[in-house]
């Protein structure tokens, strides 16, 4: 899997970087569950001459309790008792991998925008200017009657059809999809002409 991972790396893609994350992610959790996903938290309040304290410790559930949290016990003798009663000790247990995962998950997400934004504000205009030139094919308010811009957008197609090109089988679809929406107004507008 790791082989298949760096081979998407090498082509720059986001999926390899996320291939390569869960990979390495899946190795860590392989060898030995994270010792931080479990512990026992104690919250002290101020005793005496002792001021509140927060302990943290490592420890199954079944010892979860202030005599085994709490070390350096801050008090000594008979107010040992009377402090841990005061001390409220809950044991707590998370999943760090499904943690790391979701931000993976979310990185990845976030790169792919990221790209997409790249793409359309660097590449896009370059290739319309390329495949299309100079020619305008969004009609003005003044030339809703008018069917020299659908003229105009038919030479384009065509020219971009006798070329077999990905890119221009998409500026195709696109352009057919602009045509039918121009042609879709212009029958709702004259649609309202008639009607009132």
């Amino acid at each position: 899997m790791p082989s298949l991972c760096w081979g998407l790396l090498r082509l720059g893609s986001v999926l390899g970087v996320s291939c390569l994350a869960l990979s390495s992610l899946v190795q860590l959790t392989a060898a030995a569950k994270n010792f931080e996903d479990v512990r026992c938290k104690c919250i002290c309040p101020p005793y005496k001459d002792n001021p509140g304290h927060i302990y943290n410790k490592n420890i199954s559930q079944k010892d979860c309790d202030c005599l085994h949290v709490v070390d350096p016990m801050p008090v000594l003798g008979p107010d040992v008792e009377a402090y841990c009663l005061r001390c409220e000790c809950k044991y707590e247990e998370r999943s760090s991998v499904t943690i790391k995962v979701t931000i993976i998950i979310y990185l990845s997400i976030l790169g792919l925008l990221l790209l997409y934004m790249v793409y359309l504000t660097l590449v896009e205009p370059i290739l319309k200017r390329r495949l299309f030139g100079h020619s305008q094919l969004i009609q003005s308010e003044d030339d809703i009657g008018d069917h020299q811009p659908f003229a105009n957008a038919h030479d384009v197609l065509a020219r971009s059809r006798s070329r077999p090109n990905v890119l221009n089988k998409v500026e195709y679809a696109q352009q057919r999809w602009k045509l039918q929406v121009q042609e879709q107004r212009k029958s709702v507008f004259d649609r309202h002409v008639v009607l009132s």
